[in-house]
């Protein structure tokens, strides 16, 4: 499905041993769309359009955002999402003209609660979501990158959380990025503002991998269609179980995993991949979540 006139065509071609990608974007008249939207081949790319505005995750922008994410977000054709942006700014967050008085509380509760309703339908949907980072990523912006299960981002990216030099402390980015980075570390972003590395990020756990601009595409996508291979529903499975896991002590944390293989086991596809290691072959993946066994 394809959405706002976003089109990618990819073609790839294998010279020495190097595959070259070579990409051809066409925008359409529509290009006033806050996000863009396109999926082939089970992976779905949702882009941040409002490079003027530094994609700030506005009350439209976050309602776009969350409805690229959920639309048939069930369906078997969707394996993976890549969110990245337009421009040198991933994103700055939200948007401080809404956060004015004249808005009024409601309307200040609506902009919270609706961003986090997307960052966490972001790790409760069934499939990854893999941050796709070229730039600056500031306060909400951190967050969304925060909240993504993967984070790939060049090497010229940083990141901050500078609400508390304009008196408005992170509170709502430090939840996500409270669970991605050491405590000491998200307090003195938090306390300080100061933007950090990508290197920095990277050591401290916020991104997964680093690379050049030049890289940054390609090295994504690798992880996409790697996610793109593995069953559906047994990825599913693994996914929710993390994170339910995460939020758990210890012994709740081996109950829930040890029940989890258990139900893993109990899918068509997790006794095909069994049979298929055994037998020496690759394994036919169902991408249902039908049973083999009760």
């Amino acid at each position: 499905m394809i959405k706002s006139g976003f089109y990618r065509v990819s073609n790839i071609v294998k010279t020495s041993g190097m595959f070259l990608r070579l990409w051809v974007r066409k925008m359409s008249a529509d290009s006033s769309s806050l996000t863009l939207r396109q999926q082939q081949d089970g992976i779905r790319r949702i882009i941040l359009n409002n490079r003027k505005k530094r994609n700030a995750l506005s009350l439209p922008m976050l309602e776009s955002l969350r409805e690229n994410i959920l639309t048939d977000s069930d369906s078997e054709d969707l394996r993976v999402i890549i969110i990245s942006a337009q421009g040198p700014v991933f994103s700055s967050g939200h948007d401080l003209k809404e956060l004015t008085s004249a808005q009024g509380r409601e309307y200040h509760s609506k902009v919270f609660q609706t961003c986090a309703e997307v960052m966490t339908l972001i790790q409760d949907i069934p499939v990854p979501v893999i941050a796709m980072v070229n730039g600056v990523a500031t306060a909400a912006g951190c967050q969304l990158v925060a909240s993504c299960d993967i984070a790939i981002a060049t090497d010229k990216s940083t990141f901050a959380t500078p609400g508390v030099n304009v008196g408005l402390f992170c509170s709502t980015p430090g939840v996500a990025i409270g669970r991605a980075v050491p405590r000491k570390v998200a307090m003195e972003m938090l306390f300080t503002g100061r933007p950090i590395s990508a290197q920095d990020a990277l050591l401290h756990g916020l991104i997964s991998k680093v690379v050049s601009e030049e890289q940054l595409e390609e090295e994504t996508l690798a992880i996409a269609r790697r996610v793109c291979e593995s069953s559906r529903p047994v990825v599913a499975l693994g996914k929710a179980v993390f994170y339910r896991q995460m939020a758990q002590g210890r012994d709740a944390a081996y109950a829930s995993a040890s029940a989890a293989m258990v139900e893993n086991l109990a899918l068509r596809d997790g006794q095909e991949g069994i049979r298929a290691f055994l037998e020496k072959r690759r394994p036919v993946w169902t991408n249902s979540a039908e049973k083999d066994h009760t």
